[in-house]
């Protein structure tokens, strides 16, 4: 006979084992099999290894494949790979690229004192330095008028896509002297390998990698028909051959995201993770991100189990019921708005589901009899706990409003009302978690939400917010142990948990 298992054990089950998995994963992506015999035939020895002289070129032009003309932007003499540098030139703009077009960039490692179109032994790269986007709505001051074009370079107003110039150029090339072996040949690292044979030997070229994850699209510059000269970052940094296969790896799964449907600026957010972060950081990254979906999923499903089986508003704050569900609406709206990250708007749109089902539930409940004496004592305490913070609360969040008004600026009145009604529902949300102390019922999960905040790009209004949960969570605990559970105290079976009284006990 088997034993029964909860869904909730199955779920924590499979994310055991999907975190064991991914880290097997990610061992497999960092660690590669050298050749264990150095003077076999199976080995594919480093060109690097006889310490060349080579040179760095940068070409840019209007076609992938350089055909119409390329331009040489600059090049880097006695290039060495393990030397760190960073330039910042001007390039000039083609008329094709000014109107709406595209530029690209043709990086070439070489031997020194030979043009790349002559090296045979030349690896190259091609990078777009221009991607499109919907340019970002201006912000004007809805008292004024007065358009943010004025203190900023921005232009159209379209929603059309127009081309952008990418301000940064970050390039890579594998220090270490490695030997592959070939019958354990990465297939991430195929695609870079460019080999030849001198003699017996086989020699792979420099592994030259374009960083596409330091892209970003803050760092974007709309171009228009007068940006004849743009600046443009040059990064170079060598890197081991753990560290190029992980990139290649992240950088194929942004790739893919974009192909599902992600936009521009929610690939961007995936990048920030990897790229503002160190590897220590990063792993840490992974694991509150992962635990966070975990205690999202469980969390929904908790909320859906206990207002399907609801019965009674005995314990309960209804003001907070009803806020709830109002604040969770007014907070989509304004991440909608601010075109959040998908990983914030998503559970955000599924807790706002979950909220109207728990006052459709409300509704029922009100409408199947009067009130008893218990849910009637629970409005009292609900009513006297906010009673006087509202009158602190109220000024405060329609003074702010009216600064907001007066002193920033707005793509439009919604998104004025949005952020005043955010910012209040901020503010009320502390309010109306006080109630639920009196009555004594509140959850569990807010310290995850909060390494999460500072991981995930989202708005600071929103960030902040999360501390509320910290605060009642805090006095909670403090309530928790003003007044402990009475295990002397008989329950409805006749049972006592204690005969003798232990510690402090119950107050009147």
């Amino acid at each position: 006979m088997f034993m029964k298992t909860s869904f909730t054990s199955v779920i924590i089950g499979v994310f055991i084992v999907y975190v064991l998995h991914t880290c097997w994963v990610m061992y497999g992506i960092v660690y590669t099999k050298p050749c264990d015999n150095p003077k076999g035939d199976n080995c594919i020895t480093p060109f690097l290894a006889g310490n060349p002289k080579l040179q760095l070129s940068i070409y840019t032009a209007v076609q992938s494949n350089g055909d119409g003309g390329h331009t040489l932007i600059h090049k880097e003499k006695n290039f060495d790979v393990n030397s760190k540098f960073e330039r910042v030139i001007n390039v000039s703009l083609p008329k094709k690229t000014r109107n709406n077009g595209t530029l690209y960039a043709l990086i070439f490692v070489h031997q020194d004192g030979v043009t790349p179109w002559e090296d045979p032994r030349q690896v190259h790269l091609v990078a777009k330095l221009t991607t499109y986007m919907v340019p970002k709505p201006p912000e004007i001051s809805l008292i004024s008028g007065e358009d943010q074009t004025q203190v900023c370079s921005c232009s159209s107003t379209t929603d059309h896509p127009v081309s952008h110039w990418r301000t940064r150029l970050t390039l890579n090339i594998v220090s270490d002297h490695f030997l592959f072996d070939r019958e354990y040949l990465p297939s991430d690292v195929h695609r870079y390998l460019r080999v030849f044979q001198n003699g017996k030997k086989r020699i792979y070229l420099p592994l030259l990698f374009v960083d596409e994850l330091s892209n970003r699209v803050k760092d974007l510059v709309e171009i228009n028909s007068t940006s004849t000269e743009l600046p443009l970052t040059i990064s170079y940094d060598s890197i081991s051959l753990g560290r190029l296969r992980f990139w290649i790896h992240m950088q194929d799964a942004v790739y893919s995201l974009q192909q599902f449907g992600f936009t521009e600026k929610d690939a961007d957010e995936i990048k920030g993770i990897f790229v503002d972060t160190n590897l220590y950081f990063l792993a840490l990254t992974f694991f509150v991100a992962a635990f966070h979906l975990l205690f999202d999923f469980l969390a929904f499903k908790n909320d859906i189990s206990f207002w399907k089986q609801k019965k009674s508003m005995v314990g309960m704050s209804s003001k907070a019921v009803l806020w709830r569900c109002f604040s969770t609406i007014v907070i989509f709206l304004y991440l909608l708005d601010e075109q959040t990250s998908l990983l914030v708007l998503v559970p955000a749109g599924i807790g706002t589901i979950i909220e109207v089902k728990s006052v459709i539930v409300y509704f029922k409940i009100l409408n199947f009899g009067k009130l008893d004496e218990s849910e009637r004592r629970t409005e009292e305490y609900d009513t006297l706990a906010m009673k006087y913070l509202s009158y602190l609360l109220y000024p405060l969040c329609i003074g702010g409003a009216v600064y907001a008004l007066i002193f920033l600026r707005y793509k439009s009145w919604y998104s004025w009302l949005i952020n005043s009604l955010v910012n209040g529902v901020y503010a009320f949300g502390f309010l109306f978690m006080l109630p639920q102390l009196f009555v004594n019922y509140k959850a569990f999960n807010t310290f995850i939400d909060d390494v999460f905040a500072f991981i995930i790009t989202m708005p600071t209004s929103h960030r902040l917010a999360c501390f509320r949960d910290d605060v009642v969570f805090l006095i909670y605990l403090y309530q928790r142990w003003l007044y402990p559970v009475d295990k002397t105290r008989v329950n409805e079976y006749g049972v006592s948990y204690d005969e003798t009284p232990k510690g402090k006990t119950h107050k009147d």
